[in-house]
C-alpha cells in the first residue's frame, strides 16, 4: 500500500483559523492571512501575550445591530493596522480601558447605552 505525499505549506503565508456559524458545534475552517499581516503577524501577538489563562468561561449574551456594526468597524480598522483581532480580544480590552477610567467616565459610557429587554430575541422567520 503506497502513501501518498501531503504538499508542504509555504512558510509565506501562515493559516490562520476562522470559525463559520453552523448549527450544533461550529466547525473550524483554514483560511490563508492576508500577505499585509506576513509571518511576525503571528509571532507577535504570541510574544506580547502574557501567562496563559487557566479557567475559561464561555458565555452569551445580546447586543443590538448598531453595538455589532461598532465592533465590525473597530475590527476592520485593527486590519488596517496589521494586527487582527477577534471579537471577544476587543470586548476584554474594552473591559481593560473601563476598569482604568474614573467613576464618573464610567457611569457616564454605562448610561449612554440602549436598555435592552431581557431574555433572547424573538426568532423572525
Amino acid at each position: 500500500m503506497a502513501t501518498r505525499s501531503l504538499p508542504r505549506r509555504s512558510v509565506k503565508s501562515p493559516v490562520v483559523a476562522t470559525r463559520t456559524k453552523s448549527k450544533g458545534s461550529a466547525p473550524v475552517r483554514k483560511a490563508r492571512a492576508t500577505e499585509a499581516a506576513g509571518p511576525a503577524a503571528g509571532t507577535a501577538r504570541k510574544a506580547a501575550a502574557p501567562k496563559a489563562v487557566k479557567k475559561l468561561v464561555r458565555d452569551s449574551f445580546t447586543m443590538p445591530q448598531q453595538d455589532f456594526d461598532l465592533i465590525a468597524a473597530l475590527k476592520q480598522r485593527l486590519v488596517s493596522l496589521k494586527r487582527p483581532t477577534k471579537k471577544s480580544e476587543l470586548l476584554r480590552a474594552g473591559l481593560q480601558l473601563l476598569t482604568r477610567q474614573s467613576d464618573d467616565v464610567l457611569l457616564s459610557a454605562v448610561n449612554a447605552l440602549i436598555i435592552l429587554k431581557p431574555g433572547r430575541p424573538k426568532k423572525h422567520g
